[in-house]
């Protein structure tokens, strides 16, 4: 079969995903990447009576004709001598020096693997506090994030993936303060995403505009106060400059953990979409929306149906085919036996059917989408759990409940940020916007790929605007909506992301929350004129919509960024 990918797809397959020889060749095209995948992920169906083979095609199927992707590490290695599939690991960091190298260690062998890692830190006791079994001072947690920092700059994700990780610091932490402002300078901690896990008590706080304590983690006892407001400013202060820190409600992430029994909530995956329990990994997916659009502009939602019933079985097999880096991984892996089912190309979809991203019939679009795929995902799940057996922590979960099926998952969906994995599809990021009508992309190793929305051309020739000086005008940073032979309906449905406030970008991530199990990864973007004051009230809208976190990002505050655009307005 044929398939068809933009230029900009084949140089990251090439780069990161395609089988290499000895000497770095290519030596497999992208249709025998989704076949050795297909065959692979398939394979578990025998453990349960199965028939393989049967699967294989339809996985393959799914995945080639770009209408699912699984995550980075499952088409990297998929039938590959790594065989590691999940895509990242929260890994426990307690107070001591056997836990902290403990962790050291093993976070070096998952990026290694092409997977990457997330920390609390908040349980380490706070600098100047007393080492007892020394007699000195401890150096605190930011201390030792700088060696999971360099130990990460040292392995580079065994050269596909540049390193990436989550430190997070509970709100009431005594080194809180040092935390949020770490990244102020630019040259600190590159290799990590930073957030602050916000307490409801916190927030009760900061609306009250009281002062709340700081606990000792070594001794559970106050060790100081601060008045919440002041620590609250700090946080908008910093993430205003640098986009860091962002935070995670972490009662409300508690508030929906399926396994109470085996554990509390204290850290999440890179990108912040999936928390995790200690040694838990992340086995995530993505649907294109853009695929299940048909003609008449309307959504298939028999093919969308179809699509995450084979989807969650997908990602349920890659939970047996993956071979994970530690024993207490693959306990976690197969105990609790989440998956992450999400999606992007959701800007496509609304583009195709001449919807404007942030109207009102977006956002019930939104919750109409994702309703479907949350409710067919479990109803899979339940099949499952009687072909093959429920997830074995089942038993005091919050499923452990007269008249409740059994499932087969703890978990099933989450939105994630679907970077690489969209420009293989050539589709919109997650749920994002449209950055702009053309950008440039970096990716490994500094490498630029300039990329124009496939959308622009096709919607012109169907609209009957299309002109060789038109798309040369967007390929040079042109918007529509400077442009008078461009029809105001279009104008109006090709927004980007810099067009719309806040708060649109906010109640979309809200929209989606609502019928995902786990979180959802959405950037807020922010033009560099946007105060101090949007970062501030971003946060807090984030909070009363229930979202379980939010990251805003002002442009062009890094000296590094993924996504740039020609536009002066916003570059």
């Amino acid at each position: 079969m044929e398939l068809k990918l933009s230029p900009g797809a084949m140089t990251v397959l090439e780069r990161r995903y395609l089988n290499k020889d000895a000497s770095g060749r290519v030596i497999e095209t992208p249709i025998e990447m989704f076949r050795r995948v297909a065959r692979n992920v398939a394979g578990p169906e025998a453990l349960y009576k199965g028939n393989a083979s049967v699967w294989e095609e339809e996985f393959f199927r799914m995945m080639s004709s770009l209408e699912f992707l699984p995550n980075s590490p499952t088409l990297m290695n998929a039938g590959r001598r790594l065989q590691q599939l999940a895509a990242c690991f929260v890994l426990p960091v307690e107070d001591s020096l056997d836990s902290i190298f403990e962790s050291i260690k093993n976070t070096a062998i998952i990026h290694q693997s092409g997977g990457g890692t997330g920390f609390s830190f908040s349980r380490l006791r706070p600098s100047n506090d007393i080492v007892g079994s020394t007699g000195g001072v401890a150096s605190g947690p930011v201390s030792f994030m700088r060696v999971f920092n360099a130990t990460t700059e040292a392995i580079k994700q065994g050269g596909t993936r540049r390193g990436a990780n989550m430190g997070i610091l509970r709100v009431d932490h005594p080194d809180i303060i040092s935390f949020i402002t770490v990244k102020d300078d630019p040259a600190e901690f590159v290799n990590f995403n930073l957030s602050v896990a916000v307490t409801d008590a916190f927030m009760e706080a900061l609306e009250k505009g009281a002062d709340y304590p700081l606990v000792n983690p070594r001794t559970g006892k106050e060790a100081a106060r601060m008045k919440a407001r002041e620590v609250f400013e700090k946080i908008v202060e910093s993430a205003w400059k640098s986009g860091e820190p962002g935070v995670i409600f972490i009662d409300r992430v508690n508030a929906a953990n399926p396994t109470p029994h085996v554990g509390k909530f204290e850290a999440t995956n890179p990108c912040g979409e999936q928390p995790l329990l200690s040694y838990e990994p992340c086995n995530l997916g993505s649907i294109n929306l853009g695929k299940m659009v048909v003609k008449g502009r309307g959504i298939d939602f028999d093919k969308l149906k179809t699509t995450v019933e084979i989807a969650v079985r997908f990602l349920d097999d890659v939970i047996d085919a993956s071979r994970y880096p530690s024993r207490e991984i693959d306990a976690m892996a197969k105990a609790n036996r989440k998956i992450g089912l999400g999606v992007m190309g959701f800007a496509d979809m609304l583009a195709k059917m001449r919807i404007r991203y942030g109207s009102e019939e977006s956002f019930s679009l939104a919750r109409e989408v994702m309703k479907s795929i949350s409710e067919t995902g479990w109803e899979t799940s339940r099949m499952l759990a009687k072909e093959k057996g429920p997830f074995p922590n089942i038993k005091g979960s919050v499923f452990d409940k007269p008249g409740v099926e059994p499932v087969r998952n703890a978990t099933v969906t989450t939105v994630a940020p679907t970077g690489t994995l969209s420009i293989i599809a050539a589709s919109s990021s997650g749920i994002e916007p449209f950055y702009s009508l053309s950008y440039t992309r970096q990716v490994l190793n500094g490498v630029q790929i300039p990329e124009l929305n496939p959308l622009v051309e096709e919607a012109a020739r169907e609209e009957g605007f299309y002109s060789e000086g038109l798309m040369e005008f967007v390929k040079n940073g042109g918007d529509f909506k400077d442009r008078a032979d461009v029809p105001p309906h279009i104008k109006n449905v090709f927004v980007t992301a810099y067009d719309l406030p806040p708060e649109v970008h906010i109640r979309m991530q809200a929209e989606f929350q609502g019928f995902t199990d786990n979180a959802v990864s959405k950037t807020i973007n922010l033009p560099p004129g946007a105060s101090p004051n949007d970062v501030k009230e971003a946060y807090l809208l984030a909070y009363r919509l229930g979202c379980k976190g939010v990251t805003v990002y002002r442009s062009g505050t890094r000296a590094e960024q993924v996504l740039t655009c020609k536009s002066p307005l916003y570059c």
